[in-house]
Formats: structure tokens, C-alpha cells, sequence
């Protein structure tokens, strides 16, 4: 997930000041026994505020440092995420994290957010713990698949959530998700669903599988898409789904973030080439960059070769440091081109991060250099999302 700051006004509280002072002091810190004294201050604090429920206090530390100091605001992010995804420190007797086991999927159809019923999840549980987990390690697993729109909403959720599950996790027991007034799943072509669980090891002990001598996550990874996969894949009928490696929350929610782009970008030209029954190669894509006071994403119309009516687009957002200088376009043309397609626009023209006022759709790139909606063709009597996620 990426990290972005909206600037709020006013001035910084105690709290936030001392956060900034710390996160600045670890910055700048030249050795490791100083890094202890800054990181167990940090930690303190970022504990009391996250038990507190301040959110405030936590984003307004962050805004200030996202322009002021950038790496102190990097220090005092990883800091805020380990603490939150750790459970606040509120189990002594344990080291525990809160993971995600991200998968991402594709349909014409819904792609549901389910209940995991008991056999899948025991099922599940044994994976992780053979393939994902270190040997002895203590495992919680949530029995829900939680879309984005359901997952902890902040740090201070995010912690609170974590301590309920980590402490089923010392326990070695699984956790039952309660969904009555949860969200709302918006329906897009391409989306991601999350596993959560959380492992508990002795102070010290390793984690994941990868920690022991002879573990790999390559290895970690190809026995859990096999494994996992055969268990998670019935839950989303009518899906094409593919497995991001089960890490600590943020690592993994980043991780799937990174690659939900280019299976985006793929998902769209099968469902193109299936939908219009035409080969990829009968595709045009026409790429542009779209600012707001930055560059903020790129967008990615599709047109049939030889028209110039947009059909269908995806969004390419700028993740962590990305910037105007990084060459995405070569990114995504790189991955079109190995989906099938051979006619690649790029447009440098800055387009404004324009959206549509009816439906709220993005609208992307035409062939002129217009911005519009996109749109199936009215002969093409199939219900589909309007954009890939």
C-alpha cells in the first residue's frame, strides 16, 4: 500500500512533536546501540498512542516529516507499521505479527469476500504452518477472505485487530470474524482478497520458514500457490485467481499492491480478447501519464485496432517512491507486449486525475489525446465491472 500524505493544517500537539523528535533522532543515529536507544523510546510512545486510539496524532507526526524530513518519515512509518502489526507489544511473553496472504483474482462475475468454512480453513492452517511458518510456530487464521473495502481502516484499527488476533494466535487457536455492518465490496473486473492470520514464536525464535537454514521464499512461495492455491481457489468461484507470498501485513498489502498492476494489465487484455472474440494482437492500448499536483498514476485505455472508441481502461498507480522519473510506461509496455499486444501508445501530455461525475469511473486515454468513459461496445450484451481495480 502505498504511502501518501495529504498536508492538514495547523500546528503539530506534544505527542506528535515528540514523535518527530524521536523519528529524526533514529535518522540520524550512527550505530546500532544507538538505534536501540531511539527505536525503544519510539516504541513506547507509538504503543501509548496506538492503546490511546489517536490516529490524529500518528498521520499528523507523518505529514509533517513527509515533507520535511524524508527519512525520518520513512523511520517513523516502519516504526508505526511494526508496532501496530505487532499488537501494540500488549503480548510480553511472545513475538507476534499480524500476516496477510494476499490473492488476487479476476471475473467477469463478482468476486466474492466469503466466509472460509472449518475444513478449508484447517486445510489452510496446515499449509501456512508446513510451507509460510517456522517449524513450532503458533498460528491464528481469520475465516473470512476480506476484500479492501473490509480491512482494518488505519494504524490504530490495524492494532486493535491484531491484538485480538495475535492473542487467539498464543493461544494456537483460529479466529471467528463477526461480518454483520460490514462493508460493502465494490465490484471491479480485477481485485485483491486477503487471508489474515497472525503467528506467535518464543522472544527470538524465528518466524517464517525463510528465517530457518534451509527455507527460501521462493521456495515458501511455490509450495504456497500449490498448496494454498487448491485451498483458497473453490472460495472464488468463477475466478482466475494467483497468490502473493503470506508476509507481515504491510510488507504483504505493498507486496500485492506492486503486483495487483501488472496482473491488472493482463486480466484486462484476456477479458477483452474473450469478451470481443478477438486475439490480443487485434488490441491498441494507449498509455498517459495523470497528474494532480504531482503525477499520480498512469491510465491505460484499450481500444480494438482500427477504432478509436475506448472499450476498456485500467489504472496504474504510482506506488512508495515512484516519481516522474521512473519509467513506468516501459513498465507497462513491457507487460502489454508479453500479454499479446503489438499496438502501444504513449502519450506525454499531462492529463488532469479526471473522473466521471455520474458513475465515478476513471476516464482514460483515447488514441486523440482526449480523455473519455470507457465503454463495451452496446452488441456486447455482457454485464462487466467498468475498471480493473
Amino acid at each position: 500500500m502505498k504511502r501518501t500524505r495529504l498536508k492538514r493544517r495547523g500546528g503539530l500537539g506534544r505527542t506528535a512533536e515528540q514523535l518527530v523528535w524521536l523519528a529524526g533522532g533514529l535518522a540520524q543515529s550512527g550505530s546500532r546501540i544507538e538505534d536501540h536507544y531511539w527505536e525503544t523510546q519510539l516504541a513506547r510512545l507509538i504503543d501509548e498512542t496506538l492503546t490511546d486510539n489517536d490516529e490524529e496524532v500518528l498521520n499528523a507526526a507523518l505529514d509533517h516529516l513527509y515533507s520535511a524530513d524524508a527519512r525520518a518519515y520513512d523511520e517513523l512509518a516502519d516504526n508505526i507499521e511494526s508496532r501496530a502489526e505487532c499488537a501494540a507489544g500488549s503480548l510480553s511473553e511472545h513475538d507476534v505479527v499480524l500476516i496477510a496472504a494476499p490473492v488476487l483474482a479476476w471475473s467477469r462475475y463478482r468476486i466474492p469476500a466469503a466466509n472460509i468454512p472449518p475444513a478449508v480453513l484447517a486445510n489452510l492452517r496446515v499449509h501456512l504452518q508446513a510451507h509460510v511458518l517456522a517449524k513450532g510456530a503458533k498460528l491464528s487464521v481469520a475465516d473470512f477472505l476480506f476484500s479492501p473495502d473490509q480491512l482494518p481502516q488505519g494504524y490504530c484499527a490495524t492494532a486493535e485487530f491484531a491484538k485480538v488476533i495475535c492473542g487467539a494466535a498464543a493461544d494456537n487457536l483460529d479466529l471467528h470474524i463477526d461480518t454483520d455492518g460490514m462493508p460493502e465490496t465494490a465490484q471491479f473486473l480485477s481485485d485483491t482478497r486477503y487471508l489474515l492470520a497472525a503467528v506467535a514464536v518464543p522472544r527470538g525464535a524465528a518466524l517464517f520458514r525463510w528465517q530457518e537454514p534451509d527455507g527460501t521464499r521462493d521456495g515458501a512461495l511455490e509450495q504456497w500457490r500449490a498448496q494454498g492455491g487448491a485451498c483458497l481457489t473453490p472460495l472464488l468461484p468463477g475466478c482466475a485467481v494467483d497468490l502473493v507470498l503470506p508476509d507481515s501485513y504491510f510488507a504483504a498489502s505493498r507486496a500485492a499492491d506492486k503486483d495487483s498492476r501488472p496482473y491488472s494489465v493482463r486480466a484486462s487484455v484476456a477479458f477483452l480478447a474473450t469478451t470481443l472474440e478477438t486475439p490480443a494482437a487485434n488490441l491498441r492500448a494507449v498509455v498517459a501519464p495523470f497528474w494532480e499536483r504531482t503525477l499520480e498514476e498512469y491510465r491505460i485505455g484499450f481500444t480494438v485496432r482500427g477504432r478509436d472508441e475506448v472499450v476498456h481502461g485500467v489504472v496504474w498507480p504510482l506506488l512508495g517512491a515512484e516519481d516522474e522519473t521512473t519509467d513506468c510506461v516501459a513498465q507497462i509496455e513491457t507487460v502489454l507486449r508479453e500479454s499479446g499486444l503489438t499496438d502501444v501508445v504513449a502519450l506525454e501530455h499531462h492529463f488532469p486525475l479526471e473522473y466521471c461525475d455520474d458513475c465515478g469511473a476513471p476516464l482514460y486515454p483515447s488514441p486523440e489525446g482526449e480523455v473519455v468513459h470507457a465503454e463495451m461496445p452496446e452488441e456486447q450484451g455482457v454485464q462487466a465491472p467498468r475498471h480493473l481495480h
